[in-house]
């Protein structure tokens, strides 16, 4: 497992795009926690993940590419709208989905997507990469969540590919808004 920091990464961007598209599992920062990605659209890359995190079913959220990718990919209501104008931002907009636009390990029998845009430079990795990269809390099921290297769990540490760090990170997760009803706010 490679820990690349912030200069190292803009040396190997090309190389690290490259393989975020191809499959590999890593841990990037976000602008709230550090999150275990993937390419969202590789059920191979998706699975692995839910087999290092044990967990089986719960949907994990993605960093989208682009609003356009947004718009294209999910019902965008007006309240949905006023949502996609706060981003970037520490927030999961749980969308009804128009299309399969993610592999089906990502929200295992769900018509919704919970989409992100963090306010972090995270985002633009997704945006050149141009496929929705999953973002879920690096933790086993029910544990603490990963701050630094040091207290990733063994478990999680022999299934990744490479660590995208910088620093100890000591947010909280992401606020939840459910846009496919009523606008519903989950603080966690």
């Amino acid at each position: 497992m490679r820990i690349l920091n912030f200069e190292e990464l803009n040396l190997e961007r090309r190389q690290i795009i490259e393989s975020v598209v191809d499959g590999s599992v890593f841990i990037h920062p976000t602008d709230t926690i550090y999150g275990i990605g993937c390419n969202a659209q590789d059920s191979k890359a998706v699975k692995k993940i839910r087999q290092l995190k044990g967990r089986t079913s719960n949907p994990f959220s993605v960093i989208a590419p682009s609003y356009d990718w947004i718009k294209e990919n999910c019902i965008v209501s007006k309240e949905a709208e006023e949502w996609l104008e706060k981003l970037p931002g520490p927030y999961t907009l749980i969308l009804k989905l128009k299309s399969d636009c993610v592999a089906k390990e990502v929200n295992p029998g769900l018509k919704t997507l919970g989409i992100r845009i963090p306010n972090h430079w995270i985002r633009k990795i997704a945006a050149e990469a141009e496929v929705p990269v999953v973002t879920t809390s690096v933790n086993r099921a029910n544990e603490d969540y990963m701050t630094s290297p040091e207290d990733l769990d063994p478990a999680i540490k022999s299934g990744i590919d490479f660590v995208l760090y910088e620093g100890e990170k000591e947010g909280k997760p992401s606020k939840i808004v459910d846009l496919t009803e009523e606008v519903k706010i989950v603080e966690r």
